[in-house]
This record gives structure tokens, C-alpha cells and sequence, in this order.
């Protein structure tokens, strides 16, 4: 059984707990506690989930693991929106005696999240993290498209040992191939080698600077609606040692846009530390959680959005292609259809919708193609 490698909250936090009022989100959430044990996950939507890794960090003040009483103190301190949906917290992922030992542990217990349609919410030390987090779900079998919000590519040399900075290549490199599409929302120039920027353009993935978002958030919305996993490193994020970044309000309108999405089935956070400001840190983390249930318990609903009768349908000829775009009635979110390949080794295997903007089929009915819908057809021709 997976669950048996989980520790349970610290008794500290549980018994502050039941000093919080009734509405806070705490006294909602089922906790995995040393006297009741891992909680009956029937009917459970949400789980919240700590993992205490970080001997892969890069330049680490020690291998010492790390531990999230402060963000769950945050977190179960938070009233909850009008939400319909159940929580249970199933406590923390120690590091192994090794660090694929934490890998096999985080994949079990998420894979096993995934199989129950449960949504695991990880927060975590090092960001090679992501690397078992996606291999989670190798057991579904099927390609899955990975966003992750960060100032770093993190691709690095898939030669070398995995670390926090080059986790990426080897999710590219390793089998069984399940990664369709990388996007990277956050970057900045000066903190990426050349060849990886350049590599990102190779491989057809998708790559928006730290400006571009900040200058319109909205773009954020149909990359995070065509996501299977999304992940934040908190190193994206304004702070004293790296003064340009996402602030509060931008990573949470981004948490809240992944929420939103009806693909998503995993969310983590990753590279917390203690900190001089690690209060505040702990509670913006526990805000970027709230913001992803408050767009997790909005969701629309949307997936087979072609079999809907009500969808509007727009052919729009361009050079030798005629590019199909729908647009939902109910909330004017747009998709573009990417073509299906009869021949040769296809990464799709179906007509595929590609989320996009109303501006994308504006620029098409101008005779522009858009960019995400010639990266994904090229990719479906490799």
C-alpha cells in the first residue's frame, strides 16, 4: 500500500487546529493524524501532500529535510469560498535512503491519487521533484503536457545526475516517452544558457518571458487549460535574493488559472526553505493553494467540448490549410484543432483541440498562423 511511507502531521499543528473556528478550511480538511492514521479517501476531492527532499538542490545550505508546519498553520487557518468539494491532508514523504527511493515513493502515492481521481496538491523542497511527480503518470499511458512557472529552463545535461536545475532533460530523454509539450512561464534571459533557450525553439516548446506575462496574465489561461501537470517554483517569485519576479498577486491569478483548467490533475510547489522571511513565504504558499481550489472547484467542464451541440464551429482558410477553431457558448473559451497524420510515428493519436484565444482566431482570419498551432502540428509530424 503506497499510503504507508506517509507520516502523519505534526501533532503541534493538528492540536492548534482544533483552536481554529469552525469555517476555517483546517476544521474541513480530513488530517492523517498519529492516533487516527491516514484518512478513508472516499468522496475526497483535494489532497495536500509535503514532500521533505531536497539533496538535489543545487547550491543547498545543507541536506537537512525540510518540513511545512508553517504553510499547513497558514493554510488551515484560511476560510474557504463557496466550495463543494473535500480535503484531507495525508501528511509528508521523508527522504529515503535514498533520493530514487523519495522518487518511488512520491510516484506510488501519486499514481495512486490519480487512479481515485483525486487532485494531490505536493509541496516540496528541490524541483527535481517533478521529475517522479510526472512519472506518476506513466501509468496512464498517455502523452502529457507539462507547465511549469519558472525564471529557469531547468534542462540542463540529461548525462549528469538529476538536480533542481536539470530535471527537464530528464523527463525529455527518459522512457517511456510520455512528454507531448514543456511550456515555461516566467523565464528570464539572464539566468538561461543560450543553448537552452535555443533547445526550447528545437523542440517546438513553448517559452513566455517574465514580462510578457506580467504585461497581460491572461495569456497564461489556455496554456495552463491544455496542462496535465503544473508546477511553481518559488524561485519565480520576487524576493530578496532575486529582486525581478512574479509578485503575490500574479502567481495567484496564475495558481487560479491552473485550478481552472479542466486537464489538470496535479499541482506542486517546490524549492521552499527556512528562511529569514519564511513566514510570509508560508503564507503566500498557502494563498497560491487556495487560489488553485478556488479555480478547481469552478471548473467547466469542457474536455469533449467538439461533442457539445451548442459549440459555435469557424472554418478559417489559410495558405494550404483550412484551420478549425470552436468556441464554447457557455464561456467563450476558443480551442484550434490540430490535424491527425495517417502516416508515420504520431505523438497524438486522435484529432486533438489545442486551447487558444479569440485574438489567435482574429489573427488567423488575417492570414496569420498561430505559433502554439504550428509548434503542436509540428510536433504530431516528428
Amino acid at each position: 500500500m503506497a499510503f504507508e511511507f506517509l507520516v502523519p502531521v505534526s501533532e503541534d499543528i493538528v492540536e492548534a487546529n482544533n483552536f481554529l473556528s469552525e469555517q476555517c478550511l483546517g476544521r474541513q480538511i480530513q488530517i492523517h493524524t498519529k492516533e487516527e492514521g491516514v484518512p478513508d479517501l472516499d468522496g475526497i476531492d483535494v489532497v495536500f501532500l509535503g514532500v521533505r527532499e531536497q539533496r538535489n538542490r543545487v547550491n543547498k545550505s545543507s541536506d537537512a529535510s525540510v518540513n511545512f508546519d508553517k504553510i499547513r498553520s497558514s493554510l488551515y487557518g484560511l476560510y474557504p469560498g463557496n466550495w463543494s468539494l473535500k480535503f484531507a491532508d495525508l501528511g509528508d514523504i521523508l527522504p529515503g535512503d535514498e533520493v530514487s527511493d523519495t522518487y518511488f515513493v512520491i510516484k506510488e502515492v501519486v499514481s495512486t491519487l490519480l487512479q481515485k481521481n483525486i487532485v494531490p496538491l505536493l509541496i516540496g523542497g528541490s524541483q527535481d521533484i517533478v521529475y517522479a511527480q510526472y512519472r506518476s503518470y506513466d501509468i496512464l499511458e498517455r502523452m502529457v503536457n507539462l507547465v511549469n512557472v519558472d525564471s529557469r529552463f531547468d534542462i540542463g545535461n540529461a548525462s549528469e545526475p538529476i538536480s533542481n536545475q536539470s530535471f527537464v532533460s530528464r523527463i525529455i530523454v527518459d522512457e517511456p516517452y510520455n512528454l507531448f509539450n514543456y511550456s515555461n512561464l516566467g523565464y528570464q534571459t539572464y539566468f538561461n544558457a543560450q543553448e537552452e533557450i535555443d533547445l526550447i525553439e528545437k523542440l517546438y516548446f513553448d517559452a513566455y518571458r517574465l514580462g510578457e506575462v506580467i504585461n497581460d496574465v491572461t495569456i497564461v489561461e489556455p496554456i495552463m487549460r491544455d496542462a496535465d501537470i503544473v508546477t511553481i517554483d518559488l524561485g519565480a517569485i520576487s524576493s530578496n535574493s532575486s529582486p525581478n519576479g512574479f509578485n503575490g498577486r500574479e502567481i495567484c491569478a496564475i495558481a487560479r488559472y491552473a485550478g481552472i483548467s479542466d486537464k489538470v490533475k496535479s499541482f506542486g510547489i517546490y524549492e521552499y526553505d527556512h528562511g529569514a522571511d519564511e513566514t510570509s513565504r508560508a503564507m503566500l504558499v498557502a494563498q497560491i493553494f487556495w487560489y488553485f481550489i478556488e479555480g478547481l472547484n469552478y471548473r467547466s467542464n469542457e474536455l469533449d467540448i467538439k461533442s457539445d451541440k451548442s459549440t459555435l464551429h469557424y472554418s478559417v482558410p489559410i495558405d494550404n490549410e483550412v484551420l478549425s477553431f470552436y468556441k464554447s457558448v457557455k464561456t467563450e473559451r476558443w480551442w484550434i484543432e490540430i490535424p491527425f497524420l495517417s502516416s508515420g510515428h504520431n505523438k497524438l493519436e486522435r484529432h486533438t483541440l489545442l486551447p487558444c484565444t479569440y485574438n489567435d482566431y482574429e489573427r488567423a482570419c488575417n492570414q496569420e498562423i498561430p505559433e502554439r498551432w504550428y509548434k503542436a502540428k509540428r510536433k504530431n509530424e516528428v
